[in-house]
């Protein structure tokens, strides 16, 4: 059973990101703020959801919630302040733009930098702990599958609608044969070893 609240305050912010270990396409992070009330059975971490189930649980969240919000950061930027700090900066321009502002934020995971000091805590799997940081992992999966599944559409060669940009032995292979896109991480060891880039 997930809990709603972590700390004592009303206006308490959870949020997530997804597409971290990706060779191409953004880092998407979601930040939520849940009412006091605020109960769906069906919510969990969005990767112990099926694609049915988050799509599902996605506009019932965004209707749901006090408020949220959703941020891109693209693969330019991801190389150029490293995938961990793109993560935390997706968070965090999530997490500024809410309103009302948040008393208080919980994040999935151990890192986090502080963000116009409002406190914090980082919580370990803590999107199957709490549901307001459950809600943005879901929104920040299915919002940044969408944005894979629109730029397939420009590269279908590399079949983002199916691999979403993670590191299949399809997508490599798709890399070894057509090279890379505007979409793709340079900074990402996109081939293993043995097959090296001409760049």
């Amino acid at each position: 059973m997930l809990l709603n609240n972590f700390s004592d305050y009303l206006l308490e912010a959870g949020t997530d990101e997804a597409g971290r270990g990706c060779l191409a396409g953004p880092v998407t992070a979601a930040a939520v703020i849940l009412p006091e009330e605020f109960r769906l059975d069906l919510l969990n971490d969005s990767k112990q959801l099926s694609e049915k189930a988050r799509e599902k649980l996605k506009p019932l969240i965004e209707e749901k919630a006090i408020t949220y919000k959703v941020v891109h950061l693209e693969p330019k930027i991801i190389d150029s302040i490293n995938i961990l700090n793109a993560s935390i900066k997706a968070m965090q321009e999530c997490l500024i733009t809410l309103n009302p502002i948040p008393e208080y934020i919980i994040v999935d995971g151990n890192r986090f930098k502080p963000i116009n000091n409002i406190p914090y805590s980082c919580i370990v799997k803590g999107d199957s702990k709490y549901l307001s940081i459950a809600a943005a992992s879901v929104l920040a999966k299915t919002h940044r599958d969408e944005y894979m599944d629109k730029i397939h559409e420009e590269f279908p060669m590399y079949n983002w609608k199916k691999n979403k940009g993670y590191p299949t032995k399809e997508h490599r292979e798709a890399i070894k044969k057509y090279g890379i896109t505007k979409y793709h991480r340079m900074s990402f060891r996109l081939l293993p070893e043995q097959l090296t880039l001409d760049l």
